[in-house]
């Protein structure tokens, strides 16, 4: 069966709705995915702020409707770039915006938020829209992330090889894939482009989002102490399957290290963010994936791709391992994680499990989402 499906993310590095409109025949092993049109849309710097500071009933109340506002737009957007209407489309996947994340690594009763209403979507686009993709994996005992491994199985497996599929959204995760589903490992590294983008705005007072073109971190020289005390992070010592958020690396890391740091060497305190996300993703590598697997190659996606510094720091540390931007492979890096819930919207309507237990730790593979006609 033959359908074109939306698919938009808003990720935890907080800056943009990311829209994309793929046609997608099949599913399951068979699937095949054509990305027709893609859209990035901004947040304003206020917008940003909203999102990161909701923290009460009232204010999470009014941010989810507000984000499944922008949502609708953005889908708007993307069916309209694609030179089609909605009523040509036949669902919208919606990931949402991640407010909260606790695994069972992080609290006694595992769970996980996603706000952007799908209601609010569905009435502004007249389209039946599939949500909150990870509680089904979290209720059959997983950590409900990371969730984009099956697009990489799906999408990027080649005979014969194992593939890395490396993402700096705002936290950083890697698929490793293969010929067999149930052989796919993945999980969270650590920090993407949280800690920085943090530091970012404080840095420029809300006038850049991110370390733009490594131009901030350029300017400063890594704190070998400070590294070495961000290293010692527990998140950074869990095996997987183990999954993070804002909890360990959002708001409250960066206060601290603003405040410490951030008046008398901001520019240093970037570069040393730089350094965390490069030598956590690469400790991870020679812990859990370098001794288990010989890897073809690592194909990075996610806005760090962006960003030289990060780019050219992780292939020296992963040297003489190759490591390439994911458009190698046919599909711009910009757009993969949006793909990911229109594949995902896809399967939930094929009935096809979409999980990956042997990434998330879930007891069995189950059907994701929630249909809102």
């Amino acid at each position: 069966m033959e359908r074109l499906c939306v698919g938009l993310l808003s990720g935890t590095s907080v800056d943009a709705v990311e829209a994309v409109l793929c046609r997608i025949v099949g599913t399951g092993p068979d699937v095949r995915v054509t990305l027709l049109a893609h859209v990035s849309r901004p947040f304003t710097p206020e917008f940003t702020r909203r999102v990161l500071s909701a923290n009460d009933a009232r204010a999470l109340c009014e941010l989810n409707f507000a984000l499944g506002e922008q949502f609708g737009e953005a889908a708007l957007e993307v069916i309209s770039k694609a030179g089609l209407r909605p009523q040509d489309v036949h669902v919208i996947g919606s990931h949402g915006q991640t407010v909260a994340h606790l695994p069972a690594s992080l609290t006694a009763t595992p769970s996980t938020l996603q706000l952007g209403e799908p209601s609010v979507i569905a009435e502004r686009t007249g389209l039946p829209v599939v949500s909150d993709f990870r509680t089904r994996d979290v209720a059959a005992g997983g950590q409900g992330a990371p969730l984009v491994p099956y697009l990489d199985w799906a999408l990027f497996r080649k005979p014969g090889v194992n593939r890395a599929l490396q993402n700096f959204g705002g936290i950083g995760n890697v698929s490793v894939v293969g010929e067999r589903l149930e052989d796919t490992i993945a999980f969270d590294t650590g920090p993407g482009n949280m800690v920085m983008d943090g530091l970012a705005r404080l840095l420029t007072d809300d006038r850049l989002q991110c370390d733009l073109d490594g131009s901030l971190s350029r300017q400063g020289r890594v704190l070998p102490e400070l590294l070495e005390e961000l290293l010692a992070h527990p998140f950074l010592a869990l095996p997987p399957p183990r999954s993070a958020g804002r909890e360990g690396f959002g708001e409250a890391l960066v206060a601290r290290l603003w405040e410490r740091h951030g008046r008398s060497r901001p520019y240093d305190l970037m570069a040393t963010a730089v350094a965390f996300t490069v030598e956590a993703t690469a400790r991870a590598y020679e812990t859990w994936l370098l001794p288990r697997f010989s890897l073809e190659a690592v194909y990075v996606s996610g806005g760090g791709t962006r960003n030289p510094v990060l780019m050219e720091r992780l292939a020296a540390r992963l040297a003489p391992l190759p490591v390439r931007t994911v458009d190698v492979l046919g599909l711009p890096e910009a757009a993969k994680e949006a793909v990911c819930f229109a594949l995902l919207a896809n399967e939930h309507l094929s009935g096809t499990p979409a999980n990956v237990p042997s990434a998330t730790g879930a007891r069995r593979r189950v059907v994701l989402g929630k249909l809102t006609p």
